[in-house]
């Protein structure tokens, strides 16, 4: 076995008797456009249902209502938006300012691209690198793709970088890691990986059939949940909201890592059995996300 291996995963501490919806943490969700207001929607959803007290998604404006009637627990930020109703380069002040009251943040399920995205993705991660009042930042989708050929490297290693191998192979064009090998060689894959993010400052989770998470030192894999019925659109918005969640309810960044993909995979099985392998959508994981939790809770011990 490797030694940098780590196979814990943390346990659900109990809510607090006394307490508010302040006290389990606030996400701020950036995503969303003309055509993909629906996986915005689920992240969010998402969140909430491992527990964070709050969910904000800060949406193109022309989407706005669209979005906040999916589900009514979120709340909802506009934004200016360009012609084709995605966030626009002008969005910038308006989300540094909500990002001062979050504890955890996503970005980029839904966004799409547009040549103002390029440009204001690694602004934002720039300037909120380090920023304290954010225990963790999710990067997923066209986040990542807007990050292709100009990876920065973070000082402080509060954000997750979310992609499936296609989005990690255009993540590392123009770099030193661009070989990212096949799902059938897994310990290549978790070698370059794992050199990535270390190289970077960034935890990486690498989605697919056994998931790996890292730090750049320790590896996570995911081999005891999950099935193929997974491989569905809207699925990895739900697993980024779990995650971005599980940091505004007080996890450390790894282990939401972790426990993000574990949790996500218990869900998609439990789906599974209720609707079956081929007719498994990234809603049915939502809802089974309580019953998940119920379930690690007692494989846990606690």
């Amino acid at each position: 076995m490797r030694s940098d291996i780590d196979s814990n995963l943390p346990k659900f501490s109990v809510r607090e008797l006394i307490s508010h919806k302040g006290t389990y943490g606030v996400v701020l969700g950036i995503g969303g456009s003309r055509g993909m207001a629906g996986s915005v929607a689920l992240a969010g959803r998402a969140g909430l249902l491992v527990g964070a007290g709050l969910s904000r998604l800060a949406v193109p404006a022309p989407i706005l209502e669209t979005v906040a009637g999916f589900y009514p627990e979120s709340t909802t930020i506009p934004l200016p938006a360009d012609r084709n109703g995605k966030i626009s380069l002008n969005a910038f002040d308006k989300l540094i300012t909500n990002s001062a009251t979050a504890t955890s943040l996503f970005i980029g399920t839904g966004l799409g691209r547009s040549a103002g995205l390029d440009r204001l993705v690694p602004k934002i991660l720039c300037q909120l690198d380090g920023y304290v009042k954010l225990a963790g930042i999710v990067v997923d989708a066209d986040a990542l793709n807007a990050l292709s050929g100009q990876m920065p490297v973070f000082k402080c290693q509060n954000i997750i970088f979310t992609p499936h191998s296609a989005e990690f192979k255009r993540l590392t064009q123009k770099t030193n890691f661009n070989s990212i090998p096949d799902e059938d060689d897994q310990i290549n894959r978790i070698n370059v990986t794992k050199k990535f993010a270390k190289y970077y400052n960034v935890i990486v989770v690498l989605k697919g059939h056994e998931t790996i998470v890292t730090d750049g030192n320790k590896v996570f894999i995911n081999n005891k949940s999950g099935n193929p019925g997974m491989a569905t659109g809207g699925c990895g918005d739900v697993l980024t909201g779990m995650i971005a969640g599980l940091i505004a309810r007080g996890f450390g960044i790894f282990d939401s890592a972790k426990l993000g993909v574990y949790l996500h995979g218990v869900a998609g099985d439990i789906a599974a059995k209720k609707y079956g392998i081929e007719s498994l959508t990234a809603t049915h994981i939502l809802e089974s996300i309580p019953i998940a939790i119920i379930k690690i809770n007692s494989e846990l011990g606690r």
